[in-house]
């Protein structure tokens, strides 16, 4: 028996309004609310899972209705993007301003490679848009 996925993954951020706005406009996640709530805020993949932008001073606070969580320092997180719209994506987050912080180029596990785009949101969390699989490489050198 084991998960069959993630479910949710949380970011935090102190500017919520911000960090959704960067989530909708940027990325086009769809929100899961029509507004950005006192607590948080959620966005819908495609996939099915779900992202969540927490305050983490709220979040962090006792007594909620679910355990207390919360992070200090900035996270990280991972889409993942077709191999043909790579070159596309980098042009599209350069016309909505965003730096490019670092790309990557990864070894591939069945003669494919890997390629990674990273860059920041509003709340200084790692964003990382990658084309392939990197982690089948990984798992591939292990047997």
């Amino acid at each position: 028996m084991q998960p069959l996925g993630i479910h949710e993954t949380i970011l935090y951020a102190t500017d919520l309004v911000a960090a959704a706005q960067f989530y909708r406009k940027v990325l086009g996640l769809p929100m899961l609310a029509e507004e950005v709530g006192q607590l948080a805020c959620g966005f819908r993949l495609p996939s099915g899972s779900v992202l969540l932008l927490f305050d983490a001073a709220k979040s962090g606070r006792p007594g909620r209705d679910v355990p207390s969580h919360g992070a200090i320092g900035p996270g990280h997180i991972a889409f993942t993007i077709a191999d043909e719209t790579y070159n596309d994506w980098l042009m599209h987050l350069q016309e909505h301003g965003v730096e490019i912080e670092r790309q990557i180029d990864w070894p591939g596990g069945t003669g494919k490679h890997a390629r990674s785009i990273y860059f920041r949101d509003p709340a200084g969390n790692s964003v990382e848009l990658m084309a392939g699989d990197y982690w089948a490489h990984v798992e591939a050198t292990r047997t």
